[in-house]
C-alpha cells in the first residue's frame, strides 16, 4: 500500500511539473529534471537492480498507471489555457516541457496498458495517445512490432549504422502505413470498409483532430500551437526510444524463418531510478519474451545486451550520431545480426 501510495503521489507530481514550474516561470524545470536530474541519480545510484515495484500489491499496481489519464488531461488543460499569456520563446519551452512528460510519462503508460486485456486499460491507453496524435501506435506495437522486431520488416527496428534522425522519419511513416494496412486487413475479414470510424487509425485522426480543435477554443492559436508543439515532442520522444530499444539487433534466418524473439534482440538498461520512473520499460528484453507481463514483474535478463545508462542519457546520446554510434558498436552482442535474405 505504501509503494503504491508513493508512487502514485510522484506521478502526480511529476505529471504536473511544467505547469507548477511555468506558474513560477521556470518553463524548462522539467526538461532540467528529466535530462539532467535523472541521469545524475542514474549514475549515482548505479545499475544494481532491485525491481522498485516489487511490493506493490498487483490490485494496486494496476490503478496506478492508469491514473496518469485524469493528470495529463489536468496538465494539457492547464497548459492551453496558459499558452495566450507567454511569449514566445517561454511557449515553445513549455510545449517541450509538457511534450517531455505526455510522451516520456503517458506514452510509457499508454504502452503499458495498451498490452493489457481489460477494455479499460487499452481505452486509457487509446486516449492518451490520442492526446499526442498517435493513436495508430497501439496498433501498430502490438500486431506490427512485436511480430516483426529485430528484422528488416520493422520500421521501429533501428538497423546498424542509421543515425536517429534518419530513423523516425522511417519509423512514423512506416508505422502508420502498417498500422492502417493491419487495420484494412482486420475489418475486410468481417466485409467492412477500411474507410470507416471502425478503423482504429481514422477513428485515432479524428479523435486527435478534436482535442487540437478544443485546444484552439481553450487557447487560440497560442493554445493550437502549445497542443501541436507538445504531441510532436512526445512522438519524437517515442521513437528514439523506439531507436534505443533494438539498434543494431537482427533476429536471424533459420530454414526460411526467421528466428523466435529472444532477450539478445532488445537492450536492456537495470537502472533503479529510471525504471522506476518509466514503470521498468527499459527491461525490454523481457517485455518482448512475455508481452502480456505486467510492469511491476519485469525482471532484468543478464542474457539481454545492456545500455551503459539509462533512456533519458541515451536519448541525448541518440541526438549526437558519433557519441551514439561510439557507445553503442562496442557493445553490440558478438553477431548482431546475420543477411536478410
Amino acid at each position: 500500500m505504501t509503494a503504491a501510495l508513493s508512487r502514485l503521489a510522484f506521478l502526480g507530481v511529476f505529471a504536473l511539473l511544467p505547469l507548477a514550474s511555468a506558474r513560477q516561470g521556470w518553463p524548462g524545470l522539467t526538461l532540467a529534471v528529466i535530462f539532467v536530474l535523472i541521469p545524475l541519480l542514474d549514475a549515482w545510484v548505479g545499475r544494481p537492480w532491485p525491481n522498485p515495484f516489487a511490493a506493490t500489491a498487483p490490485a494496486l499496481a494496476r490503478w496506478v498507471p492508469r491514473a496518469q489519464l485524469p493528470l495529463q488531461a489536468a496538465l494539457l488543460v492547464g497548459a492551453v489555457t496558459m499558452a495566450p499569456t507567454l511569449e514566445a520563446p517561454a511557449l515553445i519551452v513549455f510545449a517541450l516541457s509538457v511534450g517531455s512528460i505526455t510522451g516520456g510519462i503517458g506514452i510509457t503508460v499508454a504502452h503499458e496498458l495498451g498490452h493489457r486485456a481489460r477494455r479499460l486499460d487499452r481505452a486509457i491507453a487509446r486516449a492518451l495517445l490520442a492526446s499526442v496524435g498517435y493513436a495508430h501506435f497501439q496498433v501498430e506495437h502490438i500486431r506490427g512490432h512485436h511480430a516483426r522486431v529485430a528484422t528488416p520488416d520493422d520500421p521501429a527496428t533501428a538497423p546498424l549504422g542509421m543515425h536517429v534522425y534518419r530513423f523516425i522519419a522511417r519509423s512514423v511513416r512506416g508505422g502508420f502505413a502498417h498500422a492502417f494496412r493491419l487495420e484494412a486487413m482486420r475489418l475486410a475479414a468481417s466485409g467492412r470498409s477500411p474507410w470507416s470510424m471502425a478503423n482504429e487509425v481514422i477513428s485515432g485522426v479524428v479523435a486527435s483532430s478534436l482535442l487540437a480543435a478544443g485546444a484552439f477554443v481553450l487557447g487560440g492559436g497560442p493554445g493550437l500551437s502549445l497542443f501541436l508543439l507538445q504531441a510532436l515532442t512526445a512522438v519524437v520522444l517515442l521513437e528514439i526510444v523506439n531507436y534505443i530499444e533494438h539498434y543494431g539487433l537482427r533476429r536471424r534466418r533459420i530454414d526460411g524463418r526467421w528466428e523466435a524473439v529472444a532477450p539478445v534482440h532488445s537492450w536492456n538498461a537495470d537502472f533503479t531510478v529510471s525504471n522506476w520512473l518509466l514503470f521498468n520499460l527499459q527491461l525490454h528484453a523481457d517485455h518482448h519474451a512475455h508481452m502480456q507481463r505486467p510492469y511491476k514483474a519485469l525482471r532484468s535478463m543478464a542474457s539481454a545486451p545492456q545500455l551503459p545508462a539509462g533512456y533519458p542519457t541515451m536519448v541525448l546520446a541518440a541526438l549526437l550520431p558519433p557519441v551514439w554510434f561510439g557507445w553503442m558498436h562496442s557493445r553490440l552482442p558478438a553477431h548482431p545480426s546475420s543477411p536478410s535474405a
